[in-house]
C-alpha cells in the first residue's frame, strides 16, 4: 500500500500524541499539576532560592508534586530542623525533604572492585542471587569490542563511571558521559585515552583504551561568596562503531532511542549504570537548582531533574548514565538525562537535550 506524504505526516503524529499520552499515563491523567500551579511555583522558587541556598543545611530547590498532583515547592536539606523556612510562598506550598548532601557520584563503593580479577576481554556473568546463582552481566569486567553502554569507564586519572550512550554528529560516533567522568573535572586534555573498564576496575593505560576525549563542558566551581551557574557536567569522547555498540547488555533495557523527550513530574523513568545495574524511579524535581560537592570543590547547577526510587535509583560508579523513559511502546526508552550526581535517597541528573545541544550530537540508538 501506497501511503501519501500528507497521510504520511497525520500518521506520524498521531503516533507522537499517542506516546506521549502513554507516557504521561503512568503520570495518571487528571493528577499532575496544572500548568497555572507550576508557573505559580517557579516563580516562588526564582523569588527565594538564592536567599535561601545561602542557609545553613539548605542544598536545594526544585518545583515538585504532592499526593492529590499539586505543583509544590520542595527544599532540599541535609537534615531536618537546619534551617527555619516557611509553610507556603506566595500561596505555593513548602515541601522540606532531608537527603543528606549531593554529590558528584565519581567514586564506586569500596566492595564493587569485581572486574580486577578477570581476563581482559571476559564478560563474565558474575551477579548472584540469594541462593548463589549467577544471574548478572558483570558491568565492571573488560568488554569485547564493541562494547556496550552502561558498562564501567573512566580517565586514567578517575576511579570508574558508567558509558552513558553512543551519540553522533552525523560522522562521528562518540562515548557520552560525565565531566567528572571522561574529562576528570577539567584536568584532562583532548586526546587522553579513556579506559574500559576504569582503573578502579582493573583497567590499564594504553591496553585497554576505548576512545579518545573530543570536548567537555567545564564544571565552574564556587569560589568565596561567588557561585556561578551550571547546567551540565557532560563530556564526549571520540570512538569508532568497532570499539562501541548502542545497547545495554542482556539484562538492560536495550537501546535508547534517538528521539527525546523531557522530564515531567511522576513519570517513570530508567537507567542501565556501571554499579547498580538496571534501575527505575520516577521524576520527582524538575529545574531544581542544587549545590553538589565534588572533589574539587562545590558546584552550583541550574535547571536539573530530580529522580527518587523506593529501591534506590543510583550510587557512586554511575556517574554518566543515560535516564531513559519507562513507558510504552513509542514512549519507552526515550533519553530524559544524564546522571552526575545524588545523595543516598536521591538522583540528580542533566536535561538530555541541553547536553545534545552543547555537544551538537544525536543519541545514536533505536
Amino acid at each position: 500500500m501506497i501511503v501519501s506524504p500528507r497521510l504520511g505526516a497525520r500518521l506520524a503524529l498521531v503516533l507522537a500524541l499517542v506516546a506521549d499520552l502513554f507516557t504521561f499515563g503512568v503520570t495518571p491523567l487528571g493528577r499532575g499539576p496544572s500548568v497555572a500551579s507550576i508557573q505559580a511555583a517557579l516563580a516562588a522558587q526564582a523569588q527565594v532560592t538564592n536567599e535561601w541556598l545561602a542557609l545553613d543545611g539548605v542544598v536545594g530547590t526544585a518545583v515538585g508534586m504532592n499526593g492529590p498532583g499539586n505543583a509544590v515547592l520542595t527544599v532540599y536539606v541535609t537534615t531536618l530542623g537546619l534551617a527555619s523556612l516557611p509553610q507556603s510562598v506566595a500561596g505555593v506550598p513548602i515541601r522540606i525533604e532531608a537527603i543528606g548532601r549531593i554529590k558528584s557520584l565519581s567514586d564506586p563503593p569500596s566492595d564493587s572492585r569485581a572486574g580486577q580479577s578477570l581476563d581482559p576481554g571476559e564478560m563474565a556473568h558474575l551477579g548472584a542471587d540469594s541462593e548463589g546463582t549467577a544471574t548478572d552481566v558483570n558491568r565492571k569486567a573488560s568488554f569485547p569490542r564493541p562494547v556496550p553502554i552502561g558498562v564501567s569507564i573512566g580517565h586514567p586519572d578517575v576511579t570508574a563511571g558508567t558509558i552513558g550512550a553512543r551519540v553522533t554528529d552525523g560522522s562521528r560516533v562518540f562515548v557520552l558521559s560525565n565531566n567528572h567522568v571522561l574529562a576528570a573535572n577539567n584536568l584532562a586534555r583532548q586526546g587522553d585515552n579513556l579506559l574500559q573498564p576504569g582503573v578502579f576496575d582493573g583497567g590499564r593505560d594504553p591496553e585497554d583504551a576505548l576512545a579518545t576525549l573530543h570536548d567537555f563542558e567545564p564544571i565552574q566551581f564556587c569560589g568565596g561568596i561567588v557561585c556561578p551557574f551550571n547546567q551540565m557536567d557532560a563530556a564526549v569522547a571520540l570512538a569508532t562503531t568497532d570499539d562501541l555498540g548502542t545497547g545495554t547488555p542482556d539484562d538492560g533495557y536495550g537501546t535508547p532511542r534517538s528521539g527525546t523527550i523531557g522530564a515531567v513530574l511522576g513519570m517513570r523513568v530508567q537507567k542501565y549504570g556501571r554499579t547498580t545495574g538496571h534501575t527505575i524511579g520516577r521524576v520527582t524535581g524538575i529545574n531544581a537548582t542544587l549545590d553538589v560537592d565534588y572533589r574539587g570543590g562545590r558546584a552550583r547547577f541550574k535547571g536539573q531533574i530530580v529522580i527518587t526510587s523506593d529501591g534506590g535509583f543510583s550510587t557512586g560508579g554511575d556517574s554518566g548514565s543515560l535516564i531513559v523513559s519507562k513507558g510504552l511502546l513509542m514512549a519507552d526508552r526515550r533519553p530524559v538525562g544524564l546522571l552526575f550526581a545524588g545523595s543516598s535517597v536521591t538522583t540528580i541528573a542533566n536535561p538530555i537535550d541541553l547536553v545534545l545541544d552543547r555537544f551538537g550530537v544525536t543519541i545514536d540508538g533505536g
